[in-house]
């Protein structure tokens, strides 16, 4: 049977209703696989432990451990191999957020609510725990071996999760967003930069979970250039969000773009082509998803809702 034609990928309030309330139950069963890989808080360097799992536990969507696991799920995933590597991505994403913050890039006093990690713990305890979530990352994903038999697909996930995280993935697109700051950026480097250092990490847990899951080579590009559509509607919405929204909505200062004076795909663009390229961008993603084997409801549904959120 083909899979039901779809026109309304914009719209959050058309999501099931059945899918918004298994949002809460998933994101709580990601934070315990995660929870279940964070380092204990003892010994003399006691206090990098902290500092990790307070920047982790903080809270967030969880989005790309989710995604990870759902497209694991898409492809018929069923093993524990997927468990390291979702607490992996989230650690990563985590050292990245624990760099943004400090004052000599972002210069941000909160992140979900509370103080960031700087802020509670000193500069320099902060740039030692992005650093450690960041090879405790890696050190964790290797776990997956335990759980399965096919080492070979543990050691390409590493591989993939590497790649996107290092200088050709998230990594690079951060020099080059650190370089621009406070110059006009043009567009292609404003891509440049959103496809890698928020795009590269989506690429790389969709494509983690594929490979697991049983995907082939083509599937795997497809999955790949999904992600990065959706990782692309995701930093358009941030941009949006960070002049439409509150404090108390995001949990973090509104007009951090403005007051850091980062060209932005808003400030190029206007606010409202930026929300006519999300639905648009969104929509060739989700028209890539129907295109996979395998049917997910809740990816499709969680993919919409998260290019489409308020907060």
């Amino acid at each position: 049977m083909e899979k039901a034609e779809r026109t309304d990928y914009g719209q959050e309030a058309s999501l099931p209703e059945e899918i918004k309330r298994s949002l809460d139950q998933r994101t709580k069963e990601v934070e315990a696989v995660v929870e279940r890989y964070l380092p204990e808080e003892t010994g003399h360097q006691k206090t990098i432990f902290e500092a990790m799992n307070y920047s982790v536990r903080a809270g967030g969507k969880r989005l790309r451990p989710m995604l990870m696991e759902e497209t694991y799920r898409l492809f018929g995933g069923r093993g524990q191999e997927i468990e390291p590597f979702m607490a992996a991505i989230e650690m990563i994403h985590t050292s990245s957020l624990i760099h943004d913050d400090l004052p000599c890039m972002d210069n941000d006093e909160l992140r979900r609510g509370v103080p960031t990690a700087w802020v509670k713990f000193g500069y320099d305890m902060a740039v030692l725990a992005g650093d450690a979530l960041l090879i405790y990352g890696v050190e964790t994903a290797v776990k997956a071996c335990a759980f399965t038999q096919n080492g070979g697909a543990v050691a390409r996930a590493i591989g993939i999760l590497a790649a996107k995280t290092g200088i050709y993935g998230m990594i690079g697109g951060q020099v080059v967003d650190v370089q621009l700051t406070n110059q006009p950026i043009p567009r292609e480097k404003l891509d440049f930069i959103y496809r890698l250092k928020t795009g590269a990490l989506l690429e790389a847990s969709m494509m983690i979970g594929a490979l697991l899951g049983g995907a082939d080579e083509e599937q795997l590009k497809k999955v790949e250039e999904m992600a990065s559509l959706i990782g692309l509607a995701f930093q358009i919405q941030d941009d949006i969000l960070d002049v439409t929204a509150t404090t108390e909505q995001l949990g973090k200062p509104v007009y951090s773009d403005e007051k850091n004076q980062k060209t932005t795909y808003v400030t190029l663009e206007g606010l409202e082509k930026a929300r006519k390229d999300v639905a648009e961008i969104s929509a060739r993603a989700i028209g890539i998803l129907h295109s996979l084997p395998g049917e997910n409801p809740f990816l499709e549904g969680l993919i919409r809702l998260l290019i489409t959120r308020e907060k």
